[in-house]
């Protein structure tokens, strides 16, 4: 039997068109953010996952992730609840755990994905910290 697979652009078009709700109930009645209406002025999308609780104490943008991206690449276990605790707030991501291999670590290591050297890769969110686009390397996946 044939079935539509809608393209990752028209799902984010119709999901934006529906204004889901800016949280959506995860695993065990565990809450997570999304950009949508939780931080559209960082240059975030519905779906991303915006995260600043250090990022603008190191003077720096905030991290936007880009779950859907992931998402349409991975099966939800490859991350939860291994990696990540599906909650908001609940995981203490920070740049020595990331580089230890914890965390994004565990696969943004120059061998599974590219290595954590790229600051404007993730630190891409608006912010009144800027930092300067990265040189050399491949670009991201």
């Amino acid at each position: 039997m044939f079935r539509f697979l809608p393209s990752f652009a028209m799902t984010r078009r119709v999901i934006r068109r529906l204004a889901i709700p800016a949280t959506v109930a995860l695993g065990a009645g565990g809450l997570i953010a999304l950009a949508f209406a939780v931080a559209p002025d960082v240059g975030a999308e519905y779906g991303d996952i915006v995260m600043n609780r250090e990022a603008e104490k190191a003077e720096m943008p905030p991290v936007i992730f880009p779950h859907w991206f992931h998402r349409i690449r991975f099966k939800c276990k490859v991350c939860h609840e291994d990696i990540f605790v599906m909650k908001a707030g609940a995981n203490e991501v920070t740049m020595i755990k990331i580089i230890k291999g914890e965390y994004c670590g565990k696969c943004h290591n120059g061998r599974i994905a590219w290595a954590p050297l790229y600051c404007d890769r993730c630190h891409s969110g608006k912010s009144q910290y800027t930092i300067a686009p990265s040189e050399g390397g491949s670009s991201p996946p």
